[in-house]
């Protein structure tokens, strides 16, 4: 089960990078594609300063997860890993309740069921 959690972490830290480049570099083209049902295309260039800092904060969750790998004491790696889930969990929660319900699909279940291989292992 280790090899299970270690696999989902990575897997949603990569989904936040990926989400960083896309909300802080490529807003008005992947984002507007991304978002398109949540926003009008006039609202995208208005708001990409927005967007980017949106991004900054997905960046720090996902190093955050990343960092997680690299604590040599299994309880703070753990608490570390567990810690930044759960952030990323309730940020997807709050974001399918606020804007669309597909963040919940992307951003939170991956998480939660990182959060379940993590408490398993």
């Amino acid at each position: 089960m280790e090899i299970v959690a270690k696999i989902l972490i990575a897997v949603v830290a990569l989904e936040h990078l990926y989400i960083l480049w896309m909300e802080m570099f490529a807003w008005e083209t992947k984002g507007k594609e991304v978002f398109k049902a949540a926003l009008p295309p006039e609202m995208f260039k208005p708001t990409k300063g927005l967007a980017a800092n949106q991004g900054l904060y997905n960046g720090f969750l996902a190093a955050g997860l990343i960092w997680s790998f690299f604590i040599e004491d299994e309880k703070w790696q753990t608490n570390i890993a567990l810690f930044f889930l759960s952030c990323v969990a309730i940020a997807g929660i709050y974001g399918a309740i606020s804007a669309t319900k597909k963040i919940f699909f992307v951003q939170a279940l991956p998480a939660i069921l990182a959060i379940v291989a993590v408490l398993l292992k």
